[in-house]
């Protein structure tokens, strides 16, 4: 059985549903097919006095070119001064965020998917921070918060910078034969022979 943050990251994962773009709930300027924007897929939307825009209760989910993000609650702050854009999100409930993370020798991203009760994206500096024990996995390898107080940092490179205990679970590909299919592991009566 899946938690609701791990079908969380799983939809932010799979990209925008063909609906995101089109949905009535949204103001005229963000349903826009452009990819420099992000595309807010909210199941109600309720306006707060300040300078934020609150997207709640239901499912959330954010198609952005920065990162994709799915949650129960959604709050986001937009600088007045500055044309609009966007200055903060923060992400409640079941959150799944997902961050490419580029390859240096030029191949194709890998991913970090991270899964919390809450998230902070910050567009000063790029960062994803995870709160509300969270858990990172970046390949095969997952980071896990082994308090409620870790944080953990996402920065706009894929990079996780950890504040707090946590351990680290790392996962090898199985070994494959010539036929492509999973060899099995070497028992310890086959080795001595």
């Amino acid at each position: 059985m899946r938690s609701g943050a791990q079908e969380a990251a799983r939809a932010a994962e799979s990209g925008p549903p063909a609906k995101a773009q089109a949905s009535p709930h949204l103001p005229p300027r963000t349903r826009t097919a452009s990819r420099s924007r992000p595309r807010f897929s909210p199941t109600k939307r309720h306006s707060t006095p300040r300078n934020a825009s609150a997207f709640s209760p239901g499912h959330v989910r954010v198609f952005d070119p920065r990162f994709n993000i799915q949650s129960d609650k959604l709050t986001v702050f937009i600088h007045k001064e500055e044309g609009e854009g966007l200055e903060k999100a923060i992400a409640e409930g079941h959150v799944g965020v997902v961050r490419d993370k580029p390859d240096p020798k030029g191949g194709p991203p890998s991913k970090a998917v991270g899964l919390s009760e809450k998230a902070v994206y910050t567009s000063s500096d790029g960062n994803v921070v995870l709160t509300g024990s969270p858990r990172v996995q970046q390949g095969l390898d997952t980071h896990i918060a082994t308090s409620p107080d870790t944080v953990m940092v996402l920065n706009q490179d894929g990079q996780l910078t950890t504040h707090g205990p946590s351990r680290t679970e790392i996962r090898q590909e199985a070994k494959q034969d010539k036929n492509g299919k999973p060899s099995p592991s070497p028992t310890p009566e086959t080795k001595k022979s």
